[in-house]
């Protein structure tokens, strides 16, 4: 007790805004289950783990600590049985989602003590080596003392509290596959139900057209029971619900097998969709069927989609299914659990991490967490540096034997980055899966934000590179040069296949096998016959895609683009020009993104199905920029007339026609990507994109687009407001008025997109230099150039990374990497780290190489 009593005074009590990091630690992945337990400060609430505790305590002084410790024992099956949920989304790891969590289930032995610093002395709670009544007199003699915050209370508050981001975690975890609630029916309310009599069996259903006893549907109008439709690989049942529909017309029909008291799958024919149907008790009760009684028999149609999508094609290959892969493990083989949707964020960490710029910056992690702020979950350095430590210091990586077999790693939960770097991110912070591109270059620009105060350059300087742009109007011969920063180089797929009439072939089978039902292996075994295709397919997650060149897709980058609707200041006036794009500067790592998925007529991207041939070693030396050449003139700057809405007019303001020509190639209307190019000062594609999804609904988005001077646009420019509190907030990151104005009309007063739009304009803005704060003086500034901006060198690759997709669009899937490392590939999948037989690099999404 004598130890405590110079504490009390700094022991607090939980209060409703109070964060509470009982989970885990703020620096490492150590919890309550590690061997050392996990260490709450009653001052901060934060909670440490074993190795970075005493640093706390020197920071802060705070020498009172719950210490919570969890021991795992195997639980009797009887006990941990349960019955399993209904189905209801096609998602990972959530409520309503699949279980994967495939491990015996376990029970905990629960330990709390006190435990004061610097001695470790150790206040067990309850104690039971103390009789009842000296525990009663210590904790009556803790709480009369005159302080506000007593010590049993601080315990109790903290033990009954919600964990800080257990409930952001719960909202994360929307699965892989991110399955929407379904609509409910348009017929559910006045569905027609004939009094025919008919009463359905609780089992030993059959078709009423053949002798299907599986995948059996019931038309809820009249009580038929027949078979679904069949499917791809000639499974299922015969058409007969369905041709039934086409006679009748009755929508609706229930899949038989899937009925349970939660509900069961509910097909709508003319909606063309799964629905929900609130009514359907009472439609099943008008057929003798009482839901309570029912119990579940048959797949249901998520079940089915689960299986086709892991069982066929891509999903095997990419995750080398089927292999003896030898599990690894050490430092920099640490995997990443996914939280249900986060297999996009594990991914790029991975390949981040594995570049020394990366490594170097935020490991060791000492100094880091030497300096952290008193709020450490919520600064970004910090989080990386946590990260880092998780990733690359072996320690929650080791090789278990269990048996004398290795023990599969759990690997690490990166929750508390994930919900950071979400944070005020229309899409990141929601638990719908996301597409890995959009979020690299989302995490390139946090990690500049954030690297503004450091005096080192940010580590991702590794990927940035110049792109020139050369336009010549072909009236005139005048050009016109302009540069713009990247940190990918995105490649559109090319229209040269090497394998054209194998494709061919397969398609035309293909559609001959759905005719005639025919099994796929059997289909696939009939190419056999065919000399041109691999002998080999006898497999039915072989699949003949088309196969295209890399080298090709350069090749389609790199060649002139026709812009129909160029304004020539030449010729004042409209002209047609040609775009060639080339490489200003070589970057330490070349980011290269295939552009495989294009909206579809839904507006969900969809992906293109198709193989790469991808070399080891890639030459870009040809696509070098060579700026201005001898005889070429420039176009004379524009003049602004300031008058009226005709030609003088459209020269005030000049598209950025490479912004332009990418979201053109997403499918949206060229006025409405005119609009957002404008209304957003020719911003960066991500904020361009999210002005579109904003304004899409406007009833002039696609309507001619012309810019009146003087008229509706400068007037709401004029009238713009912006938010006051966050113009103060971007004012206090150093950057000016002027500044932060132009960023928040930008972008319609979203602070943080504000932040992101000044980076993305920098050069426009010459931030570097207006900033309030950190304005280098007249000598730093003469010593400073553009080149030393940019890392530059020779233009020959070597491939180190990639990461590959499977799905049919970004809204659904799942993620993998593969990494070289110690001169062999490693696959990444999640918690799962394994040295890799067969790197599928033909599939893959993004493709990292490394300078030679």
């Amino acid at each position: 007790m004598d130890l405590l009593k110079p504490y009390l005074h700094k022991i607090r009590i939980p209060v409703q805004n109070d964060k509470i990091y009982k989970d885990e630690c703020v620096f490492s992945f150590d919890s309550p289950s590690s061997p050392n337990g996990l260490y709450v400060c009653l001052n901060t609430f934060l909670g440490f783990g074993r190795d970075f505790v005493e640093l706390h305590h020197k920071k802060t002084g705070n020498a009172v600590f719950l210490h919570l410790k969890r021991i795992a024992r195997e639980c009797p099956q009887s006990d941990c049985e349960e019955t399993k949920p209904k189905i209801t989304k096609l998602a990972i790891g959530i409520e309503g989602g699949f279980d994967v969590n495939s491990q015996q289930r376990q029970q905990f032995d629960e330990m709390h003590s006190v435990v004061i610093l610097p001695q470790f002395a150790v206040i067990p709670l309850p104690n039971p080596d103390l009789p009842e009544q000296v525990l009663h007199d210590i904790y009556v003699t803790i709480t009369s003392i005159a302080y506000e915050m007593p010590l049993i209370q601080s315990v109790s508050m903290v033990l009954s509290s919600d964990a800080a981001f257990r409930l952001e975690e719960l909202q994360a975890l929307a699965g892989t596959w991110d399955g929407e609630k379904r609509m409910v029916s348009k017929h559910a309310e006045n569905l027609l139900q004939l009094d025919n009599g008919v009463k359905i069996p609780p089992k030993g259903w059959k078709c009423e057209k053949c002798d299907k006893k599986d995948n059996l549907w019931l038309n809820l109008t009249d009580g038929t029971v027949l078979c679904g439709r069949r499917y791809f690989d000639g499974t299922g049942g015969n058409n007969h619900a369905s041709e039934y529909y086409a006679q009748t017309k009755y929508p609706l029909a229930v899949k038989l097998g899937t009925i349970t008291p939660d509900g069961a799958d509910v097909y709508s024919y003319d909606e063309d969709d799964m629905v929900e149907d609130p009514n359907l008790t009472k439609h099943l009760a008008h057929f003798g069927i009482n839901v309570t009684q029912m119990e579940k028999t048959d797949k249901s149609m998520i079940e089915l989609e689960i299986d086709l999508n892991k069982g066929f094609g891509e999903w095997s290959i990419i995750q080398e299914e089927g292999s003896q892969l030898t599990p690894l493990y050490g430092p920099g083989y640490t995997g990443l659990s996914n939280l249900g949707n986060s297999c996009y964020l594990n991914s790029v960490m991975q390949v981040m991490f594995s570049i020394p710029d990366f490594q170097n910056r935020y490991y060791p992690p000492n100094q880091i967490f030497e300096s952290a702020p008193t709020d450490p979950p919520s600064d970004f350095t910090t989080q990386m540096a946590k990260l880092s430590y998780g990733l690359l210091s072996g320690k929650y990586s080791v090789n278990e034997q269990t048996n004398g077999e290795p023990k599969e790693q759990t690997g690490i939960k990166p929750t508390m980055f994930k919900n950071l770097i979400g944070r005020g991110h229309h899409e990141f912070s929601t638990k719908r899966q996301q597409d890995v591109q959009e979020f690299f270059l989302h995490l390139i620009n946090v990690i500049e934000r954030n690297n503004r105060t450091n005096a080192s350059p940010p580590a991702t300087d590794c990927f940035k590179f110049q792109v020139e742009e050369r336009i010549e109007c072909l009236q005139s011969k005048k050009v016109k040069y302009t540069t713009r920063t990247e940190y990918l180089l995105s490649l559109p797929v090319a229209d040269h296949t090497t394998n054209a009439e194998a494709f061919k072939a397969f398609e035309a089978m293909k559609k001959e096998m759905e005719l005639k039902g025919q099994k796929m292996y059997e289909f696939l075994n009939s190419l056999h016959s065919l000399t041109y295709l691999n002998p080999s397919l006898s497999d039915p997650k072989h699949v003949v895609r088309p196969i295209i060149p890399i080298q090709s897709c350069i090749e389609t980058f790199a060649s002139p683009t026709l812009i129909d609707d160029f304004f020539s200041s030449a010729l004042n006036g409209k002209s047609i020009a040609n775009q060639t794009t080339r490489l200003k500067t070589f970057p330490d790592y070349l980011m290269v993104h295939i552009k495989k998925f294009a909206l579809g007529d839904d507006w969900v991207p969809k992906k293109l199905d198709i193989s790469l041939d991808v070399p080891e070693i890639l030459d870009l030396g040809h696509m070098r920029a060579t700026g201005l050449q001898p005889g070429e003139e420039l176009l004379p700057e524009p003049k602004h007339t300031g008058e009226g809405s005709g030609a003088g007019a459209v020269q005030a303001f000049e598209f950025n026609s490479a912004i332009l020509a990418q979201l053109m190639e997403m499918g949206f209307p060229m006025d409405g990507c005119k609009r957002a190019l404008f209304h957003t000062n020719n911003g960066d594609i991500e904020t361009t994109m999210n002005w579109i999804m904003e304004h899409m609904s406007d009833p002039d988005f696609s309507q001619p687009f012309a810019i009146e001077t003087g008229g509706t646009a400068a007037k709401a420019e004029d009238t713009f407001t912006a938010d006051s509190e966050s113009l103060a907030t971007i004012i206090s990151m150093g950057f000016t008025n002027e500044q932060a104005l132009k960023a928040l009309k930008a972008t319609n007063n979203n602070m943080e997109r504000a932040v992101d739009w000044i980076f993305s304009h920098a050069d426009e803005l010459n931030t570097s230099q207006a900033m309030q704060t950190d304005a280098p003086t007249p000598e730093s500034q003469s010593q400073t150039t553009e080149a030393s901006n940019f890392r530059d060198g020779a233009g020959k690759y070597q491939l180190m990374a990639f990461i590959s997709h499977m799905g049919t669009s970004t809204m659904c899937g799942h993620y993998v990497c593969h990494i070289r490392k110690d001169n062999r590939w490693v696959i990444f999948n999640d918690d799962k780290v394994a040295v890799s037989e067969a790197p599928p690099k033909d599939l893959a999404y993004l493709y990292l190489y490394r300078r030679i």
